[in-house]
């Protein structure tokens, strides 16, 4: 008998005494939980989610669609990048006005190669406000999770105020279990027993958040 066999066996001997017409988990646990915190404007929503993503060290932008691929050019020459990684799916014209090396992102890549490139540009899936948490789902605009954990620099482009929610519970409702969710508070960081904050450890040392109006959707793979 396997591992798993012995466990099943133990489960069903646990349930043996539950009556069948017992009330199903999805509806004996209460969910009138508050699902945000405080009534708020589009506008309100956006202003609290730029502070959050601040107060977490991340650095924000703000511009409109015709101001984004200027803006992306401007943040990636400040940082000196000679390369880029480029997800599939990611509008062509928020990288039109940038001379720098476009890489595309490839199933064989190594972790070496990644590492070489110095910026990756994705949008998002959606962002929280009241945590200042950004989520990327592996959508063709964000690509393979580890093109978001390798490069040293992540512009992350946020369309609002459509991807930008309040609470948790919200986002959860915009997001698909079964997709690879990864979830952004901030730049990669962590302390030791005497809080000395290392930055860069399992994540990009630098994240900058763009916050543009207008944006087109990302299109579908």
């Amino acid at each position: 008998m396997s591992s798993r066999d012995r466990i099943l066996g133990r489960v069903r001997r646990a349930l043996a005494g539950v009556p069948r017409d017992d009330t199903p988990y999805e509806q004996a646990v209460p969910r009138d939980y508050q699902r945000r915190h405080g009534e708020r404007s589009a506008a309100e929503t956006v202003d609290l989610l730029a502070e959050n993503l601040v107060d977490y060290r991340a650095v924000v932008h703000r511009c409109d669609a015709a101001g984004l691929p200027a803006l992306i050019a401007h943040l990636l020459g400040e940082r000196d990048s000679t390369g880029v990684l480029v997800p599939p799916g990611l509008d062509e014209a928020w990288l039109s006005a940038t001379a720098v090396q476009q890489v595309a992102d490839r199933a064989d890549a190594t972790p070496g190669e990644l590492d070489r490139v110095d910026s990756v540009v994705t949008g998002c899936a959606v962002a929280i406000a009241e945590t200042g948490t950004i989520v990327l789902d592996g959508s063709p605009d964000q690509g393979r999770r580890r093109v978001t954990l390798v490069p040293d620099h992540h512009i992350c482009v946020v369309r609002v105020p459509e991807q930008v929610v309040s609470s948790v519970p919200e986002a959860l409702e915009r997001l698909t279990p079964a997709h690879p969710l990864t979830w952004i508070s901030g730049p990669s960081a962590t302390s030791d027993i005497e809080l000395d904050r290392v930055e860069g450890v399992h994540g990009p040392r630098c994240l900058e958040v763009v916050l543009v109006s207008g944006a087109r959707p990302a299109r579908l793979a």
